[in-house]
């Protein structure tokens, strides 16, 4: 009998399920199992919602390929950069509340703060960094190379940091800018970012599941592993660490989660009769902040580029709100379609995978009644340091004794190299990661990562050391922007 009222209940589920299916999905299924297959991908998970209401919300594949552990609509992935749409609504809230306005300085909430030059200080403003135009930058190699716990001591490094784009008429991506988007949130409010995105956001939109660290995220029973190819295998990854920058890419959530998101966004800002995010920052984020000039983006110019938290398109002559994310093992992709009101997740447990985009692409064109389009199979390769050593470079040897490039080394807005040496060997220590200065020429070396490295980047820029008129070394080169970074011995 307990058998018979099951399947009787299994079958329910399936007409009810079925009756919110349009008819031009009936075959996704099918659709997702061969991309899957396409890909090479381990698991998936997508959610649909149209018209405020979720019309597909499913799993495929696994979360865990050795267990096989099957993936659902609840299984907790990383969602990386679209992480940013969450922290640029938190002040937007903020905004609503009247505790700040997205016109404002930085050097206005975060204490002991100040930006490269005055030109900066006078001109960047909160929208500024929301839309990628305050011509900051990524500095990757001091937020990655240089993990630093604490967002305020992150951001004061900007004091250091010189911009990389004209300010406020650019667009370069930035993680750092967000970070310190994030420190706003938390000095107005004199609570830590990760306590307002749950209170503010997590909790109003029942996103139950929806955490910000590593640790939370492994006290649930469905979360997944993340995986990448490399050299036509498939291989589990490490999770990345957020450090200080969590506000640009620290949220892990699930699709059903993300369908109340996608819902509160479609329908301006309102979830289950409250609203959520004020109407005011809605309208701002969803219209063009900041607008691409490179050519490759003239079709559909006249609408392409940046609001607050997502890209804008003209897309196949319709208004299209995307941000996608990457990180160790996962890859991920949101689209929304403010006139249609339609929301696409996709979230999948490969890294640099163009699969959400694939499916997100596929289900966008059934929705919208537009003809198929061929969306290219693209899965890079994890990154892998090469761990044979190399000898000295006889031809261009070093002009001085590897003992002579010993030596405490320090550069603002990064932080504190030691250059050791080893069993003939040069090393260089950092706060968190130690790589081999292997040689190139002359008094030129890279970091090269060692066995234990098993972070997603390659770290490998040239360090060229440098000694005065006296013939002592006295500083090293990092060349990982257009200008070398100089770490001065101390």
């Amino acid at each position: 009998m307990k058998f018979t009222y099951t399947l009787v209940f299994s079958f329910l589920i399936q007409c009810c399920f079925s009756q919110e299916t349009p008819k031009e999905l009936i075959d996704l299924d099918k659709k997702i199992e061969s991309l899957i297959k396409e890909h090479h991908a381990v698991g998936l998970a997508v959610a649909i919602v149209k018209d405020d209401k979720v019309i597909y919300s499913k799993g495929f594949g696994y979360r865990n390929l050795d267990k096989k552990l099957p993936v659902n609509e609840n299984t907790i992935f990383h969602i990386a950069s679209m992480t940013k749409a969450f922290t640029g609504s938190l002040l937007g809230i903020l905004e609503g509340e009247n505790k700040l306005t997205l016109k404002d300085r930085p050097a206005e909430h975060v204490p002991n703060f100040e930006f490269y030059n005055d030109k900066m200080n006078n001109l960047i403003t909160i929208e500024d960094l929301l839309s990628h135009r305050s011509g900051i930058g990524g500095h990757g190699s001091s937020i990655t190379m240089f993990p630093e716990k604490d967002k305020l001591k992150t951001v004061q490094r900007l004091k250091y940091l010189k911009p990389q784009a004209e300010i406020k008429n650019s667009w370069v991506y930035s993680n750092i800018g967000y970070t310190l988007a994030g420190t706003i949130v938390e000095q107005v409010t004199g609570n830590s970012w990760e306590y307002n995105v749950k209170e503010k956001i997590f909790t109003l939109l029942d996103m139950n599941a929806s955490v910000t660290s590593i640790e939370a995220m492994k006290k649930t029973n469905n979360f997944s592993l993340g995986y990448a190819r490399y050299k036509g295998n498939t291989e589990q990854t490490t999770f990345e660490n957020y450090y200080s920058i969590s506000p640009a890419g620290a949220i892990k959530s699930s699709v059903n989660d993300l369908s109340n998101w996608m819902r509160v966004w479609l329908n301006k800002g309102v979830y289950k009769g409250k609203q959520i995010i004020p109407l005011n920052y809605i309208r701002a984020a969803s219209r063009l902040q900041n607008i691409k000039h490179e050519e490759k983006y003239a079709e559909g110019s006249f609408l392409w580029g940046e609001g607050f938290g997502c890209r804008l398109r003209a897309w196949e002559g319709h208004y299209r709100m995307r941000h996608g994310g990457n990180t160790n093992g996962f890859s991920t992709a949101m689209d929304l379609f403010p006139i249609e009101n339609i929301g696409i997740v996709v979230v999948t447990n490969q890294k640099n995978s163009l699969l959400p985009y694939a499916l997100s692409d596929y289900i966008s064109r059934k929705l919208i009644g537009l003809s198929e389009f061929e969306f290219p199979v693209i899965v890079n390769d994890k990154y892998k340091p090469i761990l044979k050593d190399k000898p000295l470079n006889k031809k261009k040897p070093p002009t001085h004794a590897l003992q002579v490039f010993t030596g405490k080394y320090h550069a603002n807005g990064y932080g504190k190299v030691e250059v050791v040496l080893e069993k003939g060997k040069l090393y260089a220590l950092l706060p968190t990661f130690k790589f081999k200065l292997e040689h190139l020429n002359y008094n030129t070396f890279y970091f090269k990562p060692l066995k234990e490295f098993e972070e997603d980047f390659n770290p490998g820029y040239p360090v060229k050391f440098v000694d005065d008129t006296y013939g002592e070394i006295t500083k090293f080169e990092f060349h990982a922007l257009k200008e070398p970074i100089e770490f001065y011995k101390k």
